[in-house]
């Protein structure tokens, strides 16, 4: 019998329709599934925080400006719009950081909150969001991206990515 995540029907975000639907779902079927790199510490109290990070990230500062809601609020209003919601989930996201990083998100090996951070700092950037106040966000995310897994996946190396934003 085969796999129902071999299927090739795709849903309407171009996930596979058995697939975990969401990006955090994916990353946390990865995990069980793959038991290396681990994405999640095995302490509790530290895997709390990695997942309570990327659910910030994922679930509450990036949908509220990604391309669909943009374009609801009009082309004049896209910038502010994008700029506002960053800035308001980085305030939040940076008094966290201030007590959970080490060299990444939570301690010093990378975990699924870093995954969702880069990601996040790359739209930031795109949004001309001056990142001069959440020093902890630009040390990590500098961090990370001088690591080769994050280099080879960046958007900018992928050959289906968008040349308006391959900068």
């Amino acid at each position: 019998m085969a796999s129902p995540l071999a299927s090739r029907a795709l849903g309407p975000r171009r996930a596979p329709l058995t697939a975990p639907s969401g990006q955090l779902a994916i990353i946390e079927y990865l995990e069980e599934t793959r038991p290396t790199p681990r994405l999640l510490p095995p302490d509790p109290k530290k895997k709390v925080l990695v997942r309570m990070i990327s659910d910030l990230i994922a679930s509450g500062i990036q949908p509220v400006q990604n391309l669909s809601v943009l374009k609801q609020v009009g082309q004049e209003n896209q910038l502010t719009w994008a700029q506002k919601a960053i800035t308001s989930g980085f305030h939040a996201l940076e008094q966290i950081l201030q007590s959970t990083a080490g060299k990444y998100c939570v301690g010093d090996e990378v975990s699924m909150a870093d995954l969702c951070l880069v990601p996040q700092v790359a739209n930031a950037e795109r949004f001309k969001v001056d990142l001069t106040p959440y020093p902890t966000i630009s040390r990590i995310n500098k961090s990370l991206l001088a690591l080769e897994a994050f280099q080879v996946s960046h958007p900018c190396r992928q050959p289906d990515t968008p040349p308006e934003l391959r900068a």
